[in-house]
């Protein structure tokens, strides 16, 4: 009964949890509150299960043999299964929270107010989010704070995108003001007062509103409540679950069939027995900064035949570095390496994952050669499943949303310094006092410090879902997103670049402002082979289409331009 719900813009449930016998004890709230952290509502974007990486892969991070999504090639349209889902889930859920938010006073003479209010929060909280999602994606939506019948639903036209922020905003205060800062009984999946200022902070940011993004950071941060992990790798495993960093998470278990699934194997090298097929850009490799705090451009300790030496140790914590064990066997791409050391029984074996292997296994494997690293351990290859959490807000995030907000209004002082040092020292393995052991970050002028929070968050966030909507925000996706992915898949142009001296990099990619490398030249010059053609339009894509069965139901409802 809980798990029934509506279809399209239907935004009174369909089941008995809207019916007169239910809402009538405080188990039938519990039950129904709970709903509103089912995984379908949050796992934004996709179509696919995934996993982990959220919408990464519709991104320059993420690297995926020769395919691509129709985010990523311009074929996104309103009848797009990505498209249809992300509406259909958020707009199920802020049914879910009209539901139980209608029937809560009623509800006041057989349920105590204290649990009341924190179920209000809480639904108040999930709206928010859901809100927040279509504004960020679609612009103007359809709006309701209330249940609405059917044919309601299908007359609403779209409501200002302002409006329904003021709304967010009081539903995120409100849910501030009434919910704990944590729950005694050990439900840290609940939302929290944290997740509610921090969430604020983020759709501020999104739209622009630096002064409410600052003010809800602090106002997360001053509750003395979060702090990051003292291992970055550590962080994102499973047997970790770490309280003190991740403000907000859906959990996942495998026990109770809440996992990545079998589509783990996808992540891992093909001779661990997995299929290889998902990997780190080049485009996200070459944005990693070196230690001295500068891009690969400008640093002289960059080389690159030798492109992970001497580069911020979130890049080998993120995707491993060649030569080094990795689950059970050492990880060598270089066109030359057909054999590998599988250290537990200390046996050579053929290498799957070698670009150059002669009976073509090494073919299908990642075409970037870089395989991803983060979330993943020896757990997801006992049985080709995983469960890390899904994160949908940390502490780190916070830091360096109040750093941005703050730089953006011109408000460049310690505190900025001290919330990116936090983040960046905690990379290094150090406390940000201990200047000496990292690049410290102390630059004033306001355009070179944007840039470098861009690369910072690059480094910081990736496969967790943020790229797409930071490349929307700063308008940059139509740089990002309007060229190529390269790699190789030819173990002639292995040898190729291997007998010129020049593996794996050929040249030192140009980074723009954005923090965006130009791997084109390298490409023109026949080092790389095109693995898929990014497309992006400015003129319509920075807004996803409203699905098409929606507009063709409801004459009130228009389609966003170029759609």
């Amino acid at each position: 009964m809980i798990l029934s719900g509506c279809v399209d813009l239907d935004l009174n449930p369909k089941s008995a949890a809207s019916s007169g016998n239910w809402y009538k004890s405080e188990s039938q709230f519990e039950m129904s509150v709970l709903e509103l952290y089912n995984f379908d509502y949050w796992w934004h974007g996709l179509y696919k299960a995934y996993g982990t990486f959220a919408n990464d892969q519709e991104t320059d991070d993420f690297s995926e043999r020769d395919a691509t999504l129709p985010q990523s090639n311009g074929t996104l349209s309103g009848t797009s299964d990505a498209v249809k889902s992300l509406w259909t889930r958020t707009y199920q859920a802020i049914a879910y929270s009209n539901a139980i938010l209608a029937n809560i006073k009623p509800a006041g003479s057989v349920i105590s107010e204290t649990k009341l209010k924190q179920y209000e929060a809480e639904a108040r909280f999930v709206r928010a989010c859901m809100y927040s999602t279509l504004i960020s994606y679609f612009g103007d939506v359809p709006f309701s704070s209330e249940l609405i019948s059917i044919d309601e639903a299908f007359t609403m036209g779209r409501t200002n995108t302002a409006t329904i922020l003021n709304s967010i905003y009081d539903d995120y205060d409100f849910a501030a003001t009434n919910l704990p800062k944590t729950y005694s009984n050990n439900e840290y999946y609940r939302a929290t007062k944290g997740a509610a200022l921090a969430m604020k902070t983020r759709i501020a940011l999104y739209q622009g509103d630096w002064k409410t993004a600052r003010d809800a950071a602090k106002a997360c941060m001053d509750l003395n409540q979060y702090s990051l992990h003292s291992n970055y790798r550590d962080l994102f495993v499973s047997k970790t679950k770490d309280k003190d960093e991740v403000i907000f998470k859906i959990p996942m278990s495998v026990a109770l069939g809440v996992s990545i699934g079998s589509n783990a194997n996808l992540m891992l090298p093909r001779t661990a027995g997995g299929y290889a097929m998902y990997g780190m850009s080049w485009d996200l490799f070459c944005s990693y900064l070196c230690t001295d705090g500068l891009p690969i451009d400008e640093s002289p300790l960059f080389n690159p035949q030798d492109p992970f030496r001497n580069r911020d140790p979130r890049l080998t914590m993120n995707t491993v570095e060649w030569g080094t064990e990795w689950l059970g066997y050492i990880f060598q791409p270089h066109p030359d390496s057909i054999k590998t050391l599988n250290v537990k029984t200390g046996q050579y074996v053929t290498n799957k994952d070698c670009k150059g292997e002669p009976s073509g296994t090494g073919l299908y494997s990642v075409f970037s050669a870089l395989l991803w690293k983060k979330w993943i351990d020896e757990t997801w290859t006992d049985d080709m499943k995983a469960d890390p959490d899904f994160f949908i807000i940390r502490y780190a995030d916070v830091l360096e949303m109040y750093a941005e907000a703050k730089i953006e209004l011109k408000e460049i002082d310690q505190s900025v310094f001290d919330a990116m040092n936090m983040v960046r020292a905690r990379a290094y393995g150090v406390d940000k006092s201990q200047t000496s052991k990292y690049p410290e970050i102390n630059i004033t002028d306001q355009s070179r410090l944007i840039k470098i929070l861009k690369m910072e968050r690059r480094m910081e966030f990736c496969t967790e879902g943020l790229r797409y909507m930071d490349l929307v925000r700063w308008k940059a996706a139509e740089v990002a997103l309007n060229h190529a992915s390269y790699g190789w898949y030819n173990a002639v142009l292995m040898k190729k670049i291997v007998n010129a001296g020049l593996w794996p990099l050929p040249e030192i990619p140009k980074i723009d402002e954005n923090g965006i490398p130009d791997l084109t030249p390298i490409y023109e010059k026949g080092y790389y082979t095109l693995l898929g053609k990014w497309k992006f339009d400015p003129t319509k894509s920075y807004l996803y289409p409203i699905p098409s069965s929606e507009i063709l139901i409801n004459k009130n409802l228009t389609q966003n331009p170029g759609y």
